[in-house]
């Protein structure tokens, strides 16, 4: 007998018996619609766990990696230029650590944004003017003013934002979904992440595979990196002088060693890795239709900004890729995009960020809505903080081209489209100076919890056992934001 035999107790025993046959049973009395067995949509054989009908099925999460001054996109201050080069005030501060760029400084002026402001859709949301193509989708988007984490650095708050805790290790949400819903294709995995270079600062911080990774969840819901280029997924491609038919009977043969295996060891991993296998053989199908753009009409290519200068696997082109995945049954997409952490050149770089992701982030929700799958589709834009109402030193005055803001963790802002979202929604707010969330404050469990609502999971029972407790993604906080739901 082996040794995972062995750790099987009586009632493990009696719980996996549960989940197949009786699973299986239960499925032959489920619904069409559960079962999913029309094609190409087909169910990946996880059944669902949804406490509740979802309002969402699927999820697209813009991740503007790096922290984006809301300061100057969301969150207008017009009182900012009252206080221009004094003091950030202690009253607003309340001895609130700082990050190491600007600790060592003996002031903290104070720096409105140099961007304009106006009011957009019947709405009235304030938008600055480097995002005017997202200003025309204000009311169909409830932006969060008050969100707020306690980690003030990139690492732990990018691991934080993705996965529900500071330190490495823990699942991330895509890998929480396809656990919880798996894919509705058969051809592509439940989650996949694409991960695009801003223009505005070519040295950003570095993005690990641990965000996209399962932590202690069942490896087979790892996200899928695509990548540009003539092979989006490395390695899935066959070597020179190996066809496809050859790359079938070795996988047939391969996989009647691993069920032997299987038999032997009762290695649930093993019977993953089968799977895997498997899956990565329709991928070899399925991603080069997916990502062949040949057959998209001009005028998509155009509204989502799509040129040859775009062929290098941009925002743009991924936002598209992303349009493309969801309808063919991928659950959640993940683009990451680079370059928003500027601690100096703040006006030039911020320019070119919002020149990559403004055009191609509305046509998606545009798109979206378009095709009747902004209903169901939850998008979601934001990053891991904000930035500081103060600039860093000694950029100042004259130098205000060159100035920089810092991290800001206290309130910043994001957005949220489609998937049961209140579209023309401003909710939160911080004070006077855009430092600190004080109305309607949203931490990150809060996030959390909500984008789970939505998806169809009450957050306190939605929960995997490991190491002899059970794990959730929002630990044990998160509240549900009820006003930004319908």
């Amino acid at each position: 007998m082996s040794p995972f035999q062995l750790l099987q107790t009586r009632r493990q025993f009696f719980g996996r018996s549960a989940t197949g046959i009786g699973a299986a049973a239960l499925a032959s009395l489920l619904s069409e619609d559960l079962r999913a067995a029309d094609d190409p949509l087909k169910s990946s054989g996880v059944l669902p766990k949804l406490h509740f009908a979802p309002k969402a099925k699927r999820v697209i999460y813009l991740f503007m990696s790096g922290g984006p001054s809301h300061i100057d996109l969301f969150d207008w201050k017009p009182t900012l230029k009252d206080h221009f080069g004094k003091d950030l005030p202690d009253s607003i501060r309340q001895g609130q650590r700082i990050t190491g760029m600007t600790s060592g400084q003996k002031t903290l002026p104070v720096a409105p944004s140099m961007f304009k402001f106006a009011q957009h859709g019947k709405s009235g949301t304030w938008v600055s003017d480097l995002l005017p193509n997202i200003a025309t989708i204000t009311d169909d988007i409830a932006v969060v003013k008050s969100l707020n984490t306690e980690a003030i650095n990139h690492d732990p708050a990018i691991t934080y934002i993705q996965t529900g805790s500071q330190q490495p290790g823990r699942p991330s949400l895509g890998a929480w979904l396809s656990y919880g819903i798996g894919s509705l294709s058969q051809n592509l995995p439940a989650f996949v992440v694409q991960i695009s270079q801003g223009s505005g600062n070519k040295t950003d911080q570095p993005i690990f595979s641990r965000l996209w990774g399962t932590g202690f969840l069942p490896s087979q819901h790892q996200g899928v990196r695509f990548r540009s280029g003539i092979d989006p997924v490395i390695y899935l491609s066959n070597p020179d002088g190996v066809d496809r038919e050859s790359r079938r009977n070795m996988l047939d043969a391969v996989g009647e060693l691993n069920k032997l295996a299987s038999e032997s060891f009762g290695d649930p991993e093993i019977n993953t890795r089968i799977e895997q296998y498997e899956m990565a053989f329709r991928m070899q199908a399925s991603v080069p239709e997916l990502t062949d753009l040949s057959k998209e009409p001009k005028k998509i290519l155009e509204e989502y900004g799509i040129d040859d200068k775009n062929e290098d696997g941009g925002f743009a082109r991924n936002c598209l890729l992303a349009r493309r995945m969801v309808e063919r049954g991928v659950r959640f997409v993940q683009l990451m995009h680079r370059g928003w952490d500027q601690h100096s050149a703040l006006p030039g770089q911020i320019r070119g960020q919002c020149k990559d992701v403004d055009r191609p982030a509305a046509a998606l929700v545009k798109d979206l809505k378009r095709l009747g799958m902004l209903d169901d589709t939850l998008v979601i834009w934001g990053g891991e903080f904000g930035r500081t109402p103060v600039v860093e030193l000694p950029a100042f005055g004259s130098n205000a081209g060159t100035a920089g803001r810092d991290h800001n963790s206290y309130g910043f802002s994001v957005w949220l489209a489609g998937g049961g979202t209140k579209g023309g929604t401003v909710y939160g707010a911080t004070d006077e100076f855009g430092f600190r969330s004080e109305v309607d404050r949203v931490h990150v469990h809060d996030l959390h919890a909500t984008l789970l609502h939505l998806l169809g999971f009450d957050h306190e029972k939605f929960t995997f056992r490991y190491a002899g407790r059970d794990f959730r993604l929002t630990d044990v906080h998160g509240q549900i934001v009820k006003g930004v739901i319908t």
